[in-house]
């Protein structure tokens, strides 16, 4: 077995859609990225990569390439999946906290939740997102954008 962890963050933008973990969500602005910035679904990809010595998601996924330009990154987080099996692993279970002051996220967690466990190929009891606030400190309790760390556990696979 083998354990992985990752993180992303990405600052608020005007004029782009909020998506978190495969959900559009109502915010006033979307993440500032190459892709369309789910830290949600990127800090899981980077979790993945990790245990398996397969790079990161920049290594993967360069925003030099505009192929990945606005590009749904639930379509990464499958081709990481595909990468890790073909590593030979698979995950057994992801974790996953999204840091954020607003906008609310709990309403939203049980579509993200079934959108990563759909995409992981997992039962949706093996994937759990929590969602907390940094009481107003640092650049999330200000509102300049939102962080993702993830942590899973990978099994070979067989």
């Amino acid at each position: 077995m083998r354990i992985g962890q990752g993180f992303d963050v990405h600052a608020f933008a005007p004029d782009r859609p909020l998506v978190i973990g495969g959900m559009t969500i109502p915010h006033e602005q979307g993440l500032a990225g190459h892709s369309d910035a789910a830290v949600l679904v990127h800090a899981p990809c980077e979790a993945l990569l990790g245990p398996v010595a397969l790079g990161d998601i920049g290594m993967h996924f360069p925003d030099t390439d505009d192929t990945y330009r606005n590009v749904d990154s639930r379509k990464l987080l499958r081709h990481v999946l595909g990468l890790v099996r073909a590593a030979g692993w698979e995950p057994v279970n992801v974790d996953v906290t999204l840091i954020a002051q607003r906008p609310r996220m709990a309403p939203h967690i049980p579509g993200m939740v079934a959108c990563l466990a759909a995409d992981l190929e997992l039962s949706v009891t093996a994937v759990n997102i929590k969602a907390t606030t940094t009481e107003h400190l640092g650049f999330t309790g200000r509102e300049e954008g939102i962080a993702a760390m993830a942590v899973c556990l990978l099994k070979p696979l067989g």
